[in-house]
This record gives structure tokens, sequence and C-alpha cells, in this order.
């Protein structure tokens, strides 16, 4: 071998031992998802509008239909609507009519954008709840609109890039 190729293959071996490599490139810096309050009002909206398009879309006899809510779900609103439509499947109740929205405003939102809250008024005088045997399990004092608060957290894996993280009712903010 010659002194050349000794020399070559001697700085070849001392740069793998000591780790000598190319300089990483730069990772780019990750842009935030909302870059205004105004945009991330209007994902939250749209979340909380496709959770309730899900839940009037909701057969209790098709687990599919289950799984469509849970999408938009997370936290507390999930594991309430886990723990109440899996029941609801298992006893053979039936949910019939539509929630309509007839309120949708901003409330507050967190200062990184990432937690955003909703004054909200559902109209659910259409919606019935029937046992399998079609005993009315809605009770008599139901509200026909309910005036709800709707906390949504921001989520990577959301389309709209949030999810419902807790649904609470409201004595304040704007009446329904």
């Amino acid at each position: 071998m010659s002194r050349r190729a000794f020399v070559s293959a001697v700085v070849l071996v001392l740069g793998l031992l000591t780790g000598c490599a190319a300089h990483p490139s730069p990772s780019p810096t990750p842009s935030p998802r909302f870059t205004s309050k105004a945009d991330a009002y209007k994902a939250a909206e749209d979340t909380y509008r496709a959770y309730i398009n899900a839940t009037n879309h909701l057969d209790l006899s098709d687990p599919a239909t289950l799984e469509n809510v849970y999408r938009w779900a997370t936290g507390g609103a999930r594991d309430a609507d886990k723990k109440t439509l899996t029941r609801y499947h298992a006893e053979g109740v039936v949910v019939s009519g539509q929630i309509r929205l007839s309120l949708v405003e901003p409330r507050s939102i967190d200062g990184d954008l990432s937690v955003v809250m909703l004054n909200v008024c559902n109209d659910v005088s259409s919606v019935e709840i029937r046992a399998s045997d079609g005993t009315n399990l809605v009770k008599d004092t139901r509200s026909p609109v309910q005036s709800l608060a709707v906390e949504l957290r921001e989520d990577d894996h959301s389309p709209t890039g949030f999810l419902v993280s807790e649904v609470l009712g409201r004595k304040d903010g704007p009446p329904c």
C-alpha cells in the first residue's frame, strides 16, 4: 500500500472513530398553526360544528357513527361521550332529531392560541332519546336550548387543529 493510500485510510478510520461527520442541516422552526386569534376562533368554531354534525348523524346501533363523534373530542368530553354512548348502544337507546346551533361566539383564548373557549347555544328541542321499549328518557325539566361554554384544545391530529375537550353549562355570557 502506498504511503498516500495508507494516510488516507488512517484519516478515514480516525474520522469514523471520532465522530467526524458532515454538519446536519438545521431543522426548520415549526410555524404556529394559528397566527391570529381570529384564525384560532374560526378553527375552534369549525371543530365544534363538525362535532355537532357527527352527533346529529349518530346511529347508536352502528358503532362506526360513535367513532365519528369520538374523533372530534378529547379529554373529559371524550370520556363522557364514550361512557354515555357506549351505555346507550348496549341498552338499545334510540336518539332522533337534530341539534341546531343558534349561537357560537368567542368566549376566551389562551395567549399561545392553544385553548379556546366558545359560548354556545344548542337548540335541542327536536332531539328525542328513547329507551329500547320506547320510553322517553328526556327529563321534563330539560331546557329546549342549552347555554354552554365549550373548551377546545389544539391537537395536531385534528383536521381543524382543535378537539372539543370540555362542555359545561353556563349562566353568564350572551343569552340563548
